[in-house]
C-alpha cells in the first residue's frame, strides 16, 4: 500500500536523514582539509607527498568500504520488515569481510614506495609518501570498521551520532597534527608522519565513539555479543553486494587516482594545485555523498515496503536537491577561487603564485563537472537502495577508464592541455557516468521493480 507522502514530506524526511550525513562527510573531510592546509603551510613537498599517499590510501580504502556500503541497504530494507535478526546477522558480516579485507592488503602499504615509483612519480615525493602511508596503513582496519557501522546505523535512521562522532575526531586530529607536524607543544617535529598518526588517532576515537553508541542504544541488536562466530548465509549477501559496490568505487576513486597520477608526471607544483583543488570539489561533494546516501535508505525502505510509486518520488527530490547544491558550488567556484585555493598554502612560499595560477584553472574546471558529479552519486545511491550493484559497477568502469582516463591523458599530454585538460577527462567521465546510471535507474530498474511489486500484490490478493 503506497503512503502517498507529499513532496514537502520527502523534503523533510531526505533532510531529517540527510543533514546529520551530510554534516558528518563534511566533519570527515574536515580531516583531511586540516591534513592539508597544515602540511601545505608545512612545505610544498609535504604537501605533495600526502597527496600523494592520501590517494594511495583512498583507493584502498573505498574498495574495501563496499561490504560497509552493502550494510545500509540491507539493513534498511531489514528494519523496514521489522528483522531484528537480520539486521543483526547483515551488520557482522559486514565488520567480518572488512577486517579481513583490511589484513589483506597491509601489504600495499609497506610496498608502497616501490608501487609509486613503478607508476612514475617523483623519487623524492614518492618516498615521502612511503612514509606517510607505512603508518597511516594501520589505520584502514578501524576505518573500515567505522564505516561498517555508520552504515548500520544510518540505515536506522540515526544519522544523528554519525554526524556527532564524526564531529568529536576533528578537534583531535587538529591537536595532533599541530603538535606534531610541526613539533609544537614540547612534541617532536614529525612533519608527513605527524600526519599519519593524527589520523590513526581520529580512527581509533571514531571507532570507540561508534561502539559505544551501538551497545548502548541499541543493545537489543547484540552487535558484539559471539561476534566470532561466523553467519556464511549473511556473509555471502554482504559480499555479493559489497563486492561491485567496491569496484565501482575503485573505478570512481580510480578516475580521481589516475588524474593525480598524471598530475604528477607534470611536476610537484602541478600536484600540489591539483590537490587543492580537488580538495575544495571534494567538499561540495560532500553534499551530493550525504543525499546519497540518505536516498540509499529511503530506498531501502520502500524497497522493503514494496512501494515503487513512493520511491520514484523520493528520487525525484534527492535529484532536485542535489542540483541545488551543485548551482551553489559553481557560483561559489566561479566567485571567489583565488581566494579558496589561498587559504591552503603558506603566503611566503615561494611558490605561491605559481601554485594559485594552476590552481585557478582547475577550480574553473571544476565547476564544470559539478552538476554531473552529483548527479551520478545519487543515482548510485537510488540504485544501491534497490540492491542494484552489477549494472552501475559495469557502467562506472566504462564512463571511468574508457572515457575519462584516456580522454584525460589525451587532453592533457598528447594534445598539450596540461592539466586543465587531465580535469577535462573527468568532466567526460562524469557525464557519461551520471546519463548511464540515471537512464538505469528511471529506466530499466524502477519499471522492472513497479512490475514485480504489482505481481506481488497480485499474488498476495
Amino acid at each position: 500500500m503506497s503512503t502517498q507522502m507529499s513532496y514537502p514530506d520527502h523534503v523533510r524526511a531526505l533532510l531529517r536523514i540527510g543533514l546529520p550525513l551530510i554534516g558528518g562527510h563534511i566533519a570527515q573531510f574536515a580531516i583531511t582539509l586540516t591534513d592539508t592546509i597544515m602540511l601545505g603551510w608545512y612545505s610544498v613537498e609535504a604537501l605533495a607527498s600526502v597527496v600523494l599517499g592520501g590517494t594511495f590510501f583512498f583507493v584502498i580504502f573505498i574498495l574495501g568500504s563496499g561490504f560497509a556500503i552493502a550494510v545500509m541497504p540491507l539493513v534498511a530494507e531489514a528494519d523496514a520488515e521489522d528483522d531484528e535478526v537480520g539486521v543483526r546477522r547483515i551488520t557482522r558480516m559486514g565488520l567480518w569481510l572488512s577486517v579481513i579485507f583490511g589484513v589483506v592488503a597491509l601489504p600495499l602499504f609497506v610496498l608502497s614506495g616501490p608501487i609509486l615509483l613503478g607508476l612514475g612519480q617523483v623519487p623524492d615525493v614518492a618516498e615521502l609518501a612511503q612514509v606517510y602511508l607505512r603508518i597511516a596503513g594501520l589505520g584502514l582496519i578501524p576505518a573500515l570498521l567505522v564505516m561498517v557501522l555508520k552504515s548500520y546505523l544510518a540505515a536506522l535512521e540515526r544519522t544523528r551520532v554519525v554526524f556527532w562522532v564524526t564531529v568529536a575526531a576533528v578537534p583531535a586530529n587538529m591537536a595532533v597534527n599541530y603538535a606534531l607536524i610541526f613539533g609544537n607543544w614540547g612534541m617532536p617535529e614529525l612533519g608527513v608522519l605527524g600526519a599519519a598518526i593524527a589520523s590513526i588517532t581520529v580512527q581509533t576515537v571514531s571507532l570507540i565513539g561508534v561502539v559505544g553508541y551501538a551497545v548502548m542504544a541499541l543493545p537489543q541488536h547484540e552487535l558484539f555479543q559471539r561476534v566470532w562466530r561466523p553467519d556464511w548465509e549473511y556473509f555471502a549477501r554482504v559480499f555479493r553486494l559489497g563486492v561491485p559496490i567496491g569496484l565501482t568505487n575503485l573505478a570512481e576513486v580510480g578516475l580521481f587516482a589516475a588524474s593525480s597520477l598524471m598530475m604528477g608526471w607534470l611536476g610537484t607544483v602541478q600536484l600540489a594545485a591539483h590537490g587543492i583543488a580537488l580538495q575544495l570539489a571534494s567538499l561540495a561533494f560532500m553534499l551530493h555523498l550525504g543525499l546519497s546516501n540518505a536516498a540509499t535508505v529511503r530506498a531501502g525502505n520502500a524497497m522493503g515496503r514494496k512501494d515503487a510509486d513512493h520511491m520514484a518520488r523520493g528520487a525525484w527530490v534527492a535529484i532536485v536537491m542535489s542540483v541545488v547544491f551543485a548551482s551553489l558550488a559553481v557560483v561559489i567556484f566561479l566567485s571567489f577561487p583565488e581566494f579558496l585555493l589561498g587559504i591552503f598554502i603558506d603566503p611566503s612560499d615561494p611558490q605561491r603564485d605559481v601554485i594559485l595560477a594552476a590552481g585557478v584553472s582547475l577550480l574553473l574546471v571544476a565547476a564544470l563537472f559539478q552538476f554531473m558529479d552529483g548527479a551520478q552519486i545519487i543515482a548510485l545511491g537510488l540504485l544501491r537502495g534497490v540492491q542494484d550493484t552489477r549494472g552501475p559497477m559495469i557502467i562506472a568502469a566504462f564512463s571511468y577508464w574508457i572515457i575519462g582516463v584516456p580522454c584525460g591523458y589525451l587532453l592533457g599530454f598528447t594534445f598539450g592541455m596540461g592539466g586543465v585538460g587531465v580535469w577535462l577527462g573527468l568532466v567526460l567521465g562524469l557525464t557519461a557516468a551520471g546519463i548511464l546510471l540515471m537512464w538505469r535507474f528511471w529506466g530499466p530498474k524502477l519499471r522492472g521493480l513497479r512490475a514485480s511489486f504489482a505481481a506481488q500484490k497480485a499474488a498476495r490478493a
